[in-house]
């Protein structure tokens, strides 16, 4: 797969897409609007630079080349590989497949979604090709972490699973693992019910933010503690993971706690914002 798209130029499309064009792949971003797609671009530029500085690729420019920012949803039509990677939220992304499904043009191409928790199946139903649909999940920042996870849904064939898989492996270098199409898959089933702990921890006042984080960071090893982690993921991507488990699962650990919500309410979302659980100048 040589032609890849990513829908959403954020922290994660970006990333994505840096991924792809590093790996020679002729990449297309699509973005909402104009200032949106500029500030992808922006992004683009500031990492590779950054990359080349450090000695992780030879020329950025060249990389650069490769990544074609647009708002048009119908430069998408002969990719073979489409990622979405826009907002947490299943009303949008479900409205995506649908237009995708009718923007790209070849029956084999593969429509994946960057989802952190949504079922797979519910973005496959609304296409006329489930069985081309699965989850490409990447974590965050994608240059740097190796894992993605794999994803197929009930109705995803195995030929699209093991070209992923081959794309991930080979095209990309990365390591990936097989999840069963639940919300939160593997990683997040797990850390997202911590990071939630480590709130309510905070919110009761047993400790502060710093001590919490702190008390993991040099007591157990983490490289950093749960709350700067979820200032890193974003507190309004963190409570809609949380939600999308508790809707499934119906589990008192996944509920997201009062202060989680009313910080997303406020705006205080983390280092994208420069305000979360600290303060990001």
């Amino acid at each position: 797969m040589s032609k890849v798209g990513v829908v959403g130029g954020g922290l994660m499309g970006a990333g994505i897409a840096e991924v792809c064009a590093r790996a020679e792949r002729d990449v297309i971003v699509v973005e909402s609007d104009q200032p949106a797609a500029d500030s992808a671009r922006a992004r683009l530029e500031k990492s590779l630079h950054r990359a080349a500085e450090r000695g992780k690729i030879e020329d950025a420019d060249a990389v650069l080349d490769r990544i074609s920012v647009v708002t048009d949803l119908d430069a998408l039509a002969d990719r073979e590989l489409v990622v979405e990677a826009i907002v947490e939220d299943e009303d949008a992304k479900t409205e995506l497949f649908r237009r995708l499904d009718k923007v790209v043009e070849s029956e084999d191409a593969i429509l994946a979604s960057n989802t952190s928790s949504i079922p797979i199946m519910k973005l496959s139903v609304v296409t006329s090709r489930p069985q081309h649909v699965l989850g490409i999940h990447f974590f965050n920042p994608v240059p740097v972490l190796s894992l993605v996870e794999l994803v197929p849904s009930l109705t995803t064939s195995d030929e699209t699973t093991e070209r992923a898989r081959a794309f991930i492996h080979d095209g990309l270098g990365k390591h990936a693992i097989d999840c069963q199409d639940r919300a939160g898959f593997v990683v997040n089933a797990l850390l997202i019910p911590f990071i939630l702990s480590a709130i309510r921890m905070m919110e009761s006042g047993f400790a502060t933010a710093e001590d919490i984080d702190q008390g993991l960071v040099r007591g157990a090893a983490h490289p950093q503690g749960p709350l700067a982690l979820a200032d890193l993921i974003g507190l309004d991507t963190t409570k809609a993971v949380a939600e999308s488990l508790y809707e499934e699962f119906k589990e008192q650990l996944y509920a997201p706690p009062p202060l989680l919500a009313r910080m997303v309410d406020a705006g205080l979302l983390g280092r994208k914002t420069g305000r979360g659980f600290y303060t990001y100048s």
